[in-house]
């Protein structure tokens, strides 16, 4: 195939990708207001905030992982043109993401005393406790929201969810800037301030995109709930067979990011600031991936539905090419401005200089990150989920973390000895998963000509 047979994909690829990227940057943006109205408070708060949310990344890529498994099952059916088998997975789907939300806001809580174990300055701590308390509860709504959103996305409409993402981000802004500093008649919350922000914001998400969904004409069919289809254990089973492997492939990446702020938290207050600072940044580079990993999921779901492989490898390797040239201009943009970005959230000289020499690291495994996400998405479109999470496990727990923990010791290279493990990790997964689907992707064109030949002979 020529360049341009890939080139030409860009305009659709990226006409289905932007309100997912906008959307996922909105749930970035939610962290990002977080940090630089807090990071005004001081880098205790900061830190705080970094450690609460850790325990709350894992539940929520857990969460995020589950629902998943609903994108490619719509798309598929989409593809097939069945509307009853579509709305099927999306009913079941719905309640079971809706469960999950519950047992996560259950799990935070009971998994909250941790924080006191894991040798980080007791200030953050202290603080970061009632943070938690009250953010914990905002997995109910945000899961069920997950739940419409991958609905909609299976169906190549992906921008409800980016409206009902981002008019939840300014409100976020609103009541945290109310709530943190106390004004007007609002009490001065500080840091539970902005956990309370995220709540109201999260909730208001997940009524907008239901309003927005049952009334328009192309969802109709999608919305009318009978009996006999609202529990069926079959596809309850299958929802689960591919959600929770896909739950376990997010759970790995994030929760080695995690390790990251309770490593960079061993070294002390202003390492785990300057952690904070640069993975906010690296992952808001990841959410426009992320929305191409999307794009993967739905044209690759679509073509199996349609059983089109040569064209599903094609689309494939179209977004594969996108997403590479993308992170590549955000390397360089993160080389460029390292010493500039730190600025906007904390004026601590240790932090900023700390941070600065992060994004360098950031910079090297953009195109990875990028690669990894794009490919997993692809494979999820090929319902692929069990020998991705194997790699997923050995890339980033047997590769990446004792990278970080041997060379993020403070004898040693210290916070960048941290990201340095980070992005042994992230490489590994790009090349294993890209091997993975080169496979699977040739097997599939191979079994079909092999039945068009016994076909005709």
């Amino acid at each position: 195939m020529q360049l341009t047979d890939y080139t030409r994909e860009f305009h659709k690829n990226l006409k289905i990708a932007y309100p997912v990227m906008l959307g996922q940057l909105g749930h970035v943006m939610v962290g990002l207001v977080d940090n630089l109205m807090i990071g005004q408070l001081g880098a205790a708060p900061l830190a705080a905030v970094s450690l609460g949310n850790a325990l709350v990344f894992i539940a929520m890529s857990l969460g995020i992982g589950f629902s998943f498994a609903i994108t490619p099952l719509i798309a598929e059916a989409d593809g097939a043109d069945d509307i009853e088998g579509g709305r099927s997975f999306f009913h079941h789907g719905l309640i079971l993401s809706t469960l999950n939300g519950i047992f996560l806001f259950i799990i935070l809580l009971i998994a909250k005393p941790l924080l006191y174990y894991l040798d980080q300055p007791e200030e953050v701590v202290e603080l970061a406790v009632p943070y938690l308390n009250i953010v914990a509860l905002s997995m109910v709504p945000l899961m069920a929201f997950q739940a419409f959103k991958q609905f909609a996305d299976g169906l190549s409409q992906t921008r409800y969810a980016m409206y009902a993402t981002l008019l939840a981000n300014l409100v976020n802004v609103l009541f945290n800037y109310l709530l943190i500093y106390g004004v007007w008649i609002f009490p001065r919350l500080e840091l539970e301030g902005a956990a309370w922000g995220t709540l109201i914001s999260r909730f208001f998400m997940l009524w907008f995109i239901w309003e927005i969904l049952r009334r328009k004409v192309k969802f109709s069919e999608y919305f009318k709930w009978s009996k006999k289809e609202m529990l069926k254990l079959d596809i309850f089973k299958k929802i689960l067979s591919l959600g929770f492997p896909t739950a376990l492939q997010m759970l790995f990446e994030v929760a080695i990011f995690t390790g990251t702020i309770i490593l960079a938290g061993n070294l002390g207050t202003n390492p785990q600031a300057a952690n904070q600072i640069a993975l906010n940044l690296a992952s808001m580079t990841f959410m426009i991936a992320v929305g191409l990993g999307v794009t993967a999921t739905i044209r690759v779901g679509n073509q199996v539905g349609l059983k089109h492989y040569k064209e599903l490898r094609r689309v494939a390797f179209s977004i594969f090419l996108l997403v590479f040239l993308i992170e590549a201009i955000f390397a360089v943009l993160f080389i460029l401005l390292k010493d500039i970005l730190p600025t906007f959230y904390i004026d601590n000289l240790e932090v900023i200089g700390l941070a600065a020499q992060l994004l360098i690291v950031a910079a090297l495994f953009q195109l990875s990150d990028g690669m990894q996400v794009v490919i997993l998405g692809a494979l999820r479109g090929l319902q692929d989920v069990k020998m991705p999470t194997l790699i997923c496990f050995i890339s980033y727990w047997v590769i990446g973390f004792p990278v970080s923990f041997y060379f993020g010791r403070q004898e040693q290279l210290g916070s960048m000895g941290i990201w340095l493990g980070l992005m042994a990790g992230l490489t590994s997964s790009a090349l294993l998963l890209y091997f993975r689907f080169n496979y699977l992707s040739k097997k599939l064109i191979r079994s079909k000509q092999q039945k068009l030949e016994y076909g005709t002979t």
